[in-house]
């Protein structure tokens, strides 16, 4: 049985295969209202022709200082949903489920005059200092949080994201690279997951749908959490009902990174197995050789594809190639789907 085109459920929603687009930044949203354009509906809509299972719209902002440019999608107003749904219905008439992934960018805005952050920290010398939370200010992004939750439900999302990686402001808060606080939500470890526990918890109460949480896995600094730490914060997301991790690394500080195919799996699969979650593999992933591998090995549950999707719309396809799996061509394809 080829695993990589096998069905698969989380919750209310059956994904017809394990390929999941992976949340990336298009840069793409006119006019700085965070909303869709033409460019977004034909990107998207081509992923699901070409037969992806999970359709991941880029990492869209809680409100407008969580950009991480001018140019990115939006989830912080009403005016939002129905552009986001109108795609929605398009992504399932192809057959893929969507998801959204729910991101502030916390000191790594680069477009903005004020970013926030939990510790007035640059990242490094082309970012402004940002702003350090107090109380309010975390209360007024996790009911952003919240609120992007609730758009993504009321636009017919099957799933939500919340972004917890690659330096943004919830990973900010996990990191002690970047989170210097003395109170709650700073020092311990589980002082440090409070912030990414309370935006989960608001999340829940409106989206009853499956909820992943991305993570980085590795910060390479010798400084930075500890595989340990990473385990302690996937048991508490178990425990708070999240569906999958899905494991990135990098990002909360400069790093020198020496990629590789399947580079992050390694941990991925740490905390599948010693945790007991399901978890997304990401990073270099290229063919359908390699992906059916992760999944037959019980290294992870899903495949999140990146560049490679960029690459070509019909990934899928080529994939399916690769294993000698018959992929069901869209109707309107099936004269020359060879």
């Amino acid at each position: 049985m080829t695993k990589l085109f096998t069905p698969i459920t989380y919750k209310n929603m059956t994904l017809k295969n394990r390929i999941v687009m992976s949340p990336m930044c298009m840069y793409s949203c006119e006019n700085e209202d965070g909303k869709l354009t033409p460019f977004h509906l034909t990107h998207y809509i081509s992923r699901a022709v070409g037969q992806t299972g999970l359709i991941m719209l880029e990492a869209s902002a809680v409100e407008p200082a969580g950009r991480i440019t001018a140019k990115d999608l939006g989830i912080w107003d009403d005016a939002h949903v129905s552009g986001l749904r109108e795609l929605v219905h398009e992504l399932h008439r192809y057959g893929s489920k969507a998801g959204i992934q729910l991101a502030h960018a916390g000191r790594k805005a680069e477009d903005e005059e004020i970013s926030y952050a939990p510790s007035p920290l640059r990242f490094n010398d082309r970012y402004q200092e940002p702003s350090e939370l107090d109380h309010q200010g975390i209360n007024r992004i996790i009911a952003a949080f919240a609120e992007a939750a609730r758009r993504a439900k009321e636009a017919e999302f099957d799933m939500v994201e919340i972004h917890a990686a690659h330096g943004y402001l919830i990973n900010e808060f996990l990191s002690p690279l970047a989170n210097k606080r003395t109170d709650e939500y700073g020092g311990s470890k589980e002082n440090r997951f409070r912030f990414l526990q309370e935006v989960v918890e608001a999340v829940s109460k409106e989206f009853t749908g499956p909820i992943f949480v991305r993570i980085s896995t590795d910060e390479y600094h010798q400084e930075g959490n500890t595989l340990e730490d990473f385990l302690y914060y996937a048991t508490q997301l178990k425990e708070l009902g999240i569906d999958l991790i899905d494991c990135s690394s990098g990002g909360v500080v400069p790093a020198k990174i020496n990629p590789y195919p399947g580079y992050q799996i390694k941990r991925c699969e740490t905390i599948k197995h010693t945790v007991g979650i399901p978890t997304g593999a990401v990073g270099l992933i290229t063919t359908g050789i390699q992906a059916e591998e992760i999944l037959q090995n019980n290294r992870a549950d899903l495949i999140f594809i990146g560049r490679s999707l960029l690459n070509n719309p019909y990934w899928a396809k080529e994939a399916a190639y690769e294993l000698n799996y018959e992929l069901e061509a869209p109707k309107q394809y099936a004269r020359g789907w060879k």
